[in-house]
């Protein structure tokens, strides 16, 4: 099956979904990723070899084909919305993408959430052009730091119905490759420290019966 992974910024791919990349690409089914900001420049520790840290991340994982746009990075509220969808259906026609996955619409990161509405609204293309295969499934991934701040009451917050079983393999390749990633990691007790994303991932295993797992909120699936 073709899957598509929609992230805001480059790194968030790993956090989010890193380890069920890999099972994916190993089980045999192709996996591309679009990434929506080209460069994360709020971000602290920026590191100056991105693009090189973003190759390295990518192919530890198994990703050969990435697409790139070049949003603002922290402004993309201020890109109009059908500017995003545009770029996300081109993504979807080229890759003949059948499931997708991207962020939960209430995380706290507001790339994120326009990133998700995007998304949203791209994903029934299927539906308006021809040659475009239909869409399996939607699905919202957690990325530390950023879903579990999702504060506000009011919205629905991730609420995980799916999990990947990653096992040490799985756990180990991810942060692999968010090594790659200079300036990303930080130290324990920050949620995107290595004891965190592994505490994590043992969490969410045991929610689900096994050692290590990544979740996620599917959305729809259909079979």
């Amino acid at each position: 099956m073709n899957y598509l992974v929609v992230v805001a910024h480059p790194d968030d791919e790993v956090l989010g979904a890193g380890a069920t990349i890999h099972k994916l690409i190993a089980e045999g089914n192709n996996v591309a990723v679009v990434i929506m900001v080209g460069k994360a420049s709020a971000r602290a520790n920026l590191s100056e070899t991105l693009s090189a840290d973003e190759k390295k991340a990518m192919s530890v994982l198994g990703i050969e084909k990435v697409y790139h746009a070049d949003f603002p990075n922290i402004k993309m509220n201020t890109v109009p919305h059908l500017e995003l969808v545009k770029f996300i259906e081109e993504c979807i026609a080229d890759w003949q993408a059948e499931a997708i996955i991207t962020h939960h619409p209430s995380d706290t990161n507001i790339d994120h959430q326009e990133t998700s509405k995007a998304v949203n609204a791209a994903c029934r293309l299927f539906q308006r052009v021809s040659g475009v295969p239909r869409l399996k499934e939607l699905m919202y991934m957690e990325v530390p730091s950023s879903t579990e701040w999702s504060l506000n009451t009011s919205e629905n917050r991730f609420m995980p119905n799916l999990f990947v079983e990653i096992g040490t393999e799985g756990i180990e390749i991810k942060l692999k490759a968010l090594s790659e990633y200079i300036g990303v990691m930080r130290p324990f007790p920050h949620p995107r420290s290595e004891q965190s994303i592994k505490g994590l991932s043992a969490y969410r295993g045991v929610q689900a019966g096994c050692e290590y797992a990544e979740a996620f909120e599917s959305v729809f699936r259909s079979i």
